[in-house]
């Protein structure tokens, strides 16, 4: 509410009430969008979960944000900074207000990409890692990861878009193909229409999921009963699409005499989100020195509780969606220093974070929509 109000009274002290004195209805008009989004946001505020069930509502709101209250925002801090300067050393002009026009107008356009063109970029990335413990049948074994579908963002003609990652998924002939978590936005419903979709995925040794945030019932407010029913739900639609769910658990695959552990554990929350991890549970009864690639929708969990706890020696993961933006190799979710994007390493132990396929606001500038085709490869 601060951003949206605040530059709008900077602008009408500095600029509307000098330029438009004698004609005040244009100030009205100047403050229309700004009484509209005070109203959306209380409206969207008000409600009783996280996000619109349409998450057409929340794209609506983002977009009048951007294209309003937005590049006002940062044209006022960049002109009070010009203004303050101009004060201090006494110049004569506000050099501020030029620049704050164009870093408006690049919001404005990025805002505008992001939303059109930059959800429509994919890669397919190729990553190779070696392991000194790989056993040697699965030397060259090929893992793909996806992440973040959250498919109820995938309307109208983007929904191609989905479909397109999927064929690429399949078209790498992956010994196994790997989810880390948030199918859903908010509700389980919205998985239902892409079923047939996500059943198509196959590879030699099957589709392996854990659950992410987004995939309980976090983010709506019911009573106990129906967040149950619907968690559920969205364990059932995973498990309709052929996949393999694990929950604190895990599988063995074996090539001859020689194995390799797939385990899952449910939602690391770190105080914030669902908290539904059990590490001890993933990996119980297996054997000392067992090769275990680890599925854990959050990176956090990584150094607070895998490194320390246990001998995994591969982290798959995603849930920061890479920032959705990258802006000269930054991005906004480094910020708190925990992993965030692409691989780590601490001697021979290894994570790799995916900035995932979708998003609840579709939205990424310079971050595109990924899957990981990983080789598994000895250390020689």
């Amino acid at each position: 509410m601060l951003s949206i109000i605040l530059p709008e009274i900077y602008l009408d002290m500095h600029f509307l009430r000098r330029h438009f004195r004698q004609h005040s209805w244009w100030r009205l008009v100047w403050w229309l969008p700004t009484v509209v989004m005070v109203g959306y946001t209380l409206i969207l505020a008000g409600l009783h979960t996280f996000a619109p069930a349409d998450v057409v509502w929340l794209k609506a709101y983002m977009a009048l944000f951007a294209f309003t209250s937005g590049p006002k925002l940062f044209f006022a801090v960049f002109s009070l900074a010009g203004y303050m300067i101009k004060k201090i050393f006494h110049t004569t002009y506000n050099y501020g207000n030029v620049l704050g026009i164009f870093v408006a107008i690049s919001v404005v356009v990025s805002y505008f990409y992001a939303c059109v063109y930059g959800i429509r970029q994919f890669v397919v990335k190729r990553v190779e890692l070696e392991f000194a413990d790989l056993p040697p049948a699965f030397d060259g074994y090929r893992i793909v990861l996806f992440s973040d579908a959250h498919v109820g963002s995938f309307h109208g003609r983007n929904k191609r878009l989905l479909q397109r990652d999927l064929d690429s998924i399949n078209a790498q002939k992956a010994d196994m193909i790997v989810f880390t978590g948030d199918l859903e936005n908010l509700q389980p419903s919205e998985i239902k229409p892409f079923v047939g979709e996500l059943s198509r995925l196959s590879a030699r040794d099957g589709v392996f999921s854990v659950l992410g945030n987004h995939d309980y019932s976090f983010y709506i407010t019911a009573d106990s009963v129906v967040k149950a029913a619907n968690e559920r739900e969205t364990q059932r639609l995973e498990r309709d699409c052929g996949w393999l769910l694990l929950q604190n658990e895990h599988r063995i695959i074996r090539r001859g005499a020689d194995s390799l552990v797939i385990a899952g554990e449910g939602n690391y929350g770190g105080g914030i989100f669902p908290e539904r991890c059990d590490l001890h549970a993933s990996l119980s009864g297996l054997r000392p020195g067992a090769f275990v690639v680890m599925l854990q929708h959050t990176p956090k969990a990584w150094r607070s509780d895998i490194l320390p706890h246990s001998n995994v020696q591969l982290t798959l993961s995603g849930h920061t969606h890479g920032g959705q933006m990258s802006l000269f190799g930054l991005r906004p979710t480094e910020i708190h220093g925990d992993p965030d994007f692409g691989l780590y390493e601490e001697g021979n132990r290894k994570l790799y974070v995916t900035g995932g396929i979708g998003a609840l606001v579709p939205f990424r500038f310079n971050m595109p929509a990924e899957i990981i085709v990983f080789t598994l490869k000895q250390k020689r």
